[in-house]
């Protein structure tokens, strides 16, 4: 059979208009497949060593090329569960969640787990919950840091106080526990006080303020984050760093300016950002099927007057 060249003209275009076709649908396809969406639910991004934290995941997610959406709970872990309800819902490939509440937590990731979403908890464990590996410092080596630190400004006597953050998150349990195991070491100091100041530092201002007035020989304060250490110097005014001596935890760039004037005696130095960074690299791992450690630690180090200027900056 013999066809016109206008036949044969259009058969060709058609079959270029097929081909084509099916290479647009075909890269579509990939597109999709490669594009992947991750949810990080932080507990607050008040606070600068979150911001700090969220930072550093991004960085990670744009150098893997994933969508990360930073979802903020605002300390309040009924906002958080409704939060991760949602990210269920709107099928996120995977979620880096870093607790209001540790114990809570396990609630509000159960639909995730269920739905065999990759969990990776940052900073703050899941507990009662089988999440995929957990990020984070270690706390209670930290604490007994902040202890020794502490203990040797003071020449190992005198009274502390503590100012504690979020009730029920590990990363509070943990530090206080490894304070109060580091100060036994130094019969001569004594824990008079300790109180919840929720990691904040208007309300440790407010708390330091009262537990000074009812403890006015107090010559030591423990914060367990450079936010309440600095709400605990505002209240201490010109005694801070002379009178009494101050140490906190997390390493965040105010903490360390208030070490180069001399309010703040030291912090046990967290990296924030690396801890965004390792969660995210960790999730994707999950999601490549790789197998990942379920405990994966960032150092913590001792940061006073002799080394600072490593730190700041």
């Amino acid at each position: 059979m013999k066809f016109s060249s206008t036949t044969r003209a259009a058969a060709v275009t058609m079959s270029l208009a097929l081909l084509l076709g099916t290479t647009a649908c075909n890269r579509g396809g990939e597109a999709a497949a490669e594009s992947q969406s991750v949810t990080l639910a932080v507990s607050t991004l008040n606070n600068p060593f979150f911001v700090e934290l969220r930072d550093g995941a991004q960085e990670a997610a744009d150098a893997a090329g994933v969508e990360l959406e930073v979802v903020d709970a605002q300390n309040d872990s009924a906002t958080q569960t409704n939060q991760l309800a949602t990210a269920a819902t709107s099928g996120t490939d995977g979620v880096i969640i870093n607790p209001v509440d540790s114990d809570a937590a396990a609630a509000s990731v159960a639909p995730l787990v269920s739905a065999g979403t990759p969990i990776v908890a940052v900073d703050r464990a899941v507990n009662g919950a089988e999440v995929q590996s957990l990020v984070s410092s270690d706390n209670v080596a930290g604490g007994k840091q902040a202890a020794d630190e502490l203990a040797a400004a003071m020449g190992g006597k005198g009274s502390v106080i503590v100012l504690q953050g979020v009730a029920g998150t590990s990363a509070s349990r943990d530090r206080g526990a490894g304070f109060a195991e580091g100060m036994k070491a130094y019969p001569d100091i004594e824990i008079v006080a300790q109180q919840t100041a929720n990691f904040d530092r208007a309300e440790a201002l407010n708390v330091a303020t009262n537990l000074l007035q009812a403890n006015p020989g107090v010559t030591g304060v423990f914060a367990e984050n450079d936010e309440m250490a600095l709400g605990a110097i505002q209240a201490l005014g010109a005694k801070a760093g002379a009178d009494v001596l101050v140490v906190g935890f997390d390493g965040t760039a105010d903490g360390l300016a208030a070490i180069e004037a001399g309010t703040l005696t030291a912090t046990i130095a967290q990296q924030p950002a690396e801890l965004g960074k390792r969660s995210v690299e960790v999730l994707v791992q999950l999601l490549d099927d790789a197998t990942v450690e379920e405990a994966i630690p960032v150092p913590v180090t001792t940061v006073n007057t002799e080394n600072v200027a490593d730190f700041a900056g």
